[in-house]
């Protein structure tokens, strides 16, 4: 595992829950509607975390390489739109849901810098509205930033492991303090911006890992950030990364308006 990851997105359901999964097949991206998508593989998993209640995120989206590789994670926004990781998209690939809903495009925010991660965001728009249910349902967008105390949840079908890999079939869930931003700096001298903020422990041992980018960030039922980036997963000293969505609200309000 690289000990330095970005953690990566498409639509799945959680025991039927979810929403469409982003599968790719040679050479082709799908989104797997929510009865046939029940996992994200990517590399990014949470570490020592629980198992999510069944329907609690109605918003989780994950991106699949292959039948069985999840790479990154992500949230239904609306009908249309999901929010991911800008480090999650893949040139190479066309974008598209599998069943009921075709991929239109997907939009990186325009300053994301690939070689810091600062920026990390991208919105994605689906051909067809996702039908919403009591098991798919959007998540607000949080306009207030993230505050050192504050407990937030982190989601995703990522590693679940420190060491070596292991996947879940069942979306993870992770109760994570938001720290400080003088202890984030700390722990990750000269590569913070003002775009990012760290939450976990720095003791270790509970983080969002690979697999897990481009999922959701949850406070108070509304989503506060993005996963990004981390040095390993679950590490002393080295608490998890994420892209703080109140800083692209305009920009994401921009781009729905005029796409």
């Amino acid at each position: 595992m690289d000990p330095c990851w970005s953690r990566r997105a498409c639509l799945a359901q959680q025991d039927g829950s979810g929403l469409p999964g982003w599968q790719e097949k040679q050479g082709r991206s799908s989104l797997v509607t929510s009865d046939a998508a029940s996992q994200l593989e990517d590399d990014d998993k949470i570490i020592g975390g629980y198992e999510c209640s069944p329907h609690s995120q109605p918003w989780q989206v994950y991106f699949t390489y292959g039948s069985d590789y999840r790479w990154c994670g992500g949230s239904l926004i609306n009908e249309w739109w999901i929010i991911s990781a800008a480090h999650c998209y893949k040139r190479s690939v066309d974008w598209c849901i599998s069943r009921l809903i075709q991929v239109a495009k997907a939009i990186q925010f325009p300053q994301y810098n690939q070689y810091n991660t600062d920026n990390d965001i991208m919105l994605v728009k689906l051909a067809q509205p996702a039908q919403f249910s009591a098991y798919v349902q959007p998540i607000p967008i949080s306009r207030s930033c993230p505050v050192a105390g504050t407990e937030c949840l982190v989601s995703g079908w990522g590693n679940i492991l420190t060491s070596g890999v292991q996947y879940p079939d069942v979306l993870q869930c992770l109760n994570v303090p938001i720290l400080s931003d003088s202890a984030c700096r700390a722990a990750y001298p000269g590569r913070i911006t003002k775009n990012m903020f760290c939450a976990g422990y720095i003791e270790g041992g509970k983080d969002s890992c690979q697999g897990d980018s481009g999922g959701p960030v949850v406070y108070n039922g509304e989503l506060m950030g993005v996963v990004s980036w981390g040095i390993g997963c679950a590490q002393k000293n080295y608490p998890g990364v994420y892209t703080t969505v109140c800083n692209y609200v305009s920009w994401i309000e921009e781009v729905i308006a005029n796409n």
